[in-house]
């Protein structure tokens, strides 16, 4: 052990506390460079050591569940591991949901949280619950620390696994960390730790038998794509050049998997939701290749489950997909890498699969263009103004419910880079985690949210690292939209359970946390306020579009049955 060239001038500004020194030098030494703390006095030799530290930035957020989807935006979009800290007790527990999601999603979190040490557990010692484990079910590694120096190899090697686990399967790890008084002592300078490489296994490509699988592949007539969520990959897209130019192949993209190409399938639910059982079967394809995160097409869920393909390999790096019940074969590799190899040995075949419903696709184009040129004020009719209005280059967050089905109904722009929480597809910090993707990225952010996610997060905003290039839009229809649209709800006398109604606007909150607010209330207004909305400012701002409740899930039933 050394000195730390941290030291700063004779200022006493580092943990005394070697198990905090010990996490702190793990953390720099492998490359954890952001830290967002929310307060509390049990993780003050943590916070100390951090916040004095050189080479790692750090953000202060106070409400937990908040902070936790924050660094889940930044790690998001850097792609690396992002460190959150908290203090002991029902703290850590506000962090669960964005763990949850960063299991499913693959983004690479590193929670770090403050404990009462073991014998002041479950005695009456304020601020204290069994922390030890608490996210066993979705975490990839569990480190429980002991403060005792005779612990110090055991220590090390804990923190080391779960910071290369982190890094190299991406998802989330638990640093438990207990503490006990006094916390808030301090020395000039901390110790530097040396952590040992510790062996990964790694993907071994030699188990996949290429030359059979493309046997099978060169045989189909009927082969289909569908490609779930996924970060922005050129060299991923331009592999995809070579399905899209064979008549047998159809390639069905969802918003999310970041992937664009003029013969394909960009809107599952136009092309699917009226089909006959006819339909489905001319569809249903002999091979299925999946990758990607998870599907938000409901449609397209029930449709491969009822007609399945003889084959469906599913490609991933970490754990096989059985989304449809029939998976054939798990293909455990980096989807680029697979296509690159596949991409060598496959022939185009001529059929007419990817032509007949190629034509079906610009039919219902025609149709939901037309459809959209007749409608009054709706949800439908704010999603074609607003994705129309959206500067090319910026990065698109989304929420969910039926926010990220309404945008997955239109063609965007090529140039947008598109991100929503569908690891388990949940409201509640989809706010948070757009602020942090905003705060990560060097691109303009703007955020689409439905009412309910919006004022369910609104903690969101009280963040001072919101960039002044920030925007949202919220669609506030006065309740749970999509509970009008999905069958049963409305079938109850329990409706308003399921759609909650509220007369909420933003306005007030704007004002609060410092934004520029703007509302709309019509197709014309609506048209007004984009006009200079993305602009240079010098606040983050938000329009909140106002639409009517009651008629919002007509037009969209009627939209369906008119672009059959």
């Amino acid at each position: 052990m050394s000195s730390s060239p941290l030291e700063k001038s004779g200022e006493a500004l580092f943990p005394k506390k070697e198990l905090a020194q010990l996490v702190i030098s793990a953390c720099h030494q492998f490359y954890i460079d952001t830290v967002v703390i929310s307060p509390g006095s049990r993780n003050a030799p943590l916070t100390i050591g951090f916040s004095n530290h050189s080479e790692i930035e750090t953000l202060s957020v106070v409400d937990e569940r908040c902070a936790a989807f924050f660094a889940l935006g930044i790690a998001q979009q850097k792609q690396k591991p992002v460190a959150i800290l908290c203090t002991s007790g029902s703290a850590l527990l506000n962090y669960y949901p964005a763990i949850a999601e960063a299991f499913y999603s693959d983004i690479p979190l590193v929670v770090i949280s403050a404990d009462r040490p073991k014998h002041l557990i479950d005695i009456g010692d304020g601020q204290t619950i069994r922390q030890e484990n608490v996210f066993e079910n979705h975490i990839l590694f569990s480190a429980n620390l002991v403060e005792n120096p005779k612990f110090l190899a055991r220590n090390k090697q804990l923190i080391g696994e779960a910071l290369q686990l982190a890094t190299s399967q991406k998802g989330p790890v638990h640093i438990n960390v207990p503490f006990d008084e006094p916390l808030y002592e301090t020395v000039e300078q901390m110790k530097t730790f040396h952590f040992p490489h510790i062996s990964m296994s790694s993907l071994d490509n030699s188990h996949i038998n290429y030359e059979e699988l493309a046997s099978i592949w060169n045989a189909a007539d009927k082969k289909m794509l569908l490609i779930g969520v996924n970060y922005p990959d050129e060299d991923l897209h331009n592999l995809m050049d070579l399905y899209s130019e064979d008549d047998s192949v159809l390639l069905l993209t969802e918003t999310t998997s970041n992937l664009h190409h003029d013969k394909a399938i960009n809107a599952i639910d136009q092309l699917i939701f009226s089909m006959e059982d006819s339909d489905f079967k001319e569809l249903q394809p002999d091979i299925l290749i999946t990758f990607g995160g998870m599907i938000v097409s409901k449609r397209i869920k029930r449709f491969l489950r009822d007609y399945q393909p003889k084959h469906h390999w599913n490609i991933d790096e970490k754990k096989a997909t059985n989304t449809f019940f029939c998976l054939s074969e798990f293909i455990q590799t980096k989807p680029v890498d697979f296509f690159s190899n596949f991409n060598k040995i496959i022939s185009k075949k001529e059929s007419n699969y990817q032509p007949k419903w190629l034509k079906i696709r610009d039919k219902r184009r025609e149709k939901h263009a037309a459809y959209l040129s007749k409608i009054e004020h709706s949800d439908l009719k704010v999603f074609e103004q607003v994705l129309q209005q959206i500067p090319n280059n910026s990065q698109l967050q989304v929420s969910n419910s039926a926010i990220i089905r309404y945008v997955q109904m239109f063609t965007i722009d090529n140039s947008l880079e598109v991100f929503c929480n569908r690891g388990t597809s949940g409201i509640d910090g989809s706010t948070s985690t757009a602020i942090g993707a905003a705060f990560a990225s060097k691109k303009q952010t703007v955020f689409i949210t439905g009412d309910l996610s919006f004022f369910y997060d609104s903690n969101a905003l009280w963040n001072k690292n919101i960039p002044n290039n920030f925007r949202i839009i919220l669609v506030n229809n006065s309740g749970g939209g999509i509970f009008k649209i999905i069958p049963g709800p409305s079938t109850t006398n329990a409706a308003k359970y399921f759609e909650t109604p509220h007369c909420l606007t933003a306005e007030y909150l704007c004002k609060m946390h410092g934004f520029d607010y703007l509302q709309a209330q019509s197709t014309e207004t609506v048209e007004e306020k984009l006009n200079g909305f993305f602009e240079t400012s010098e606040k983050p701002k938000i329009l909140e579009i106002f639409t009517p409740s009651l008629e919002n899930d007509t037009v969209l039933k009627d939209y369906f049955k008119y672009i059959k």
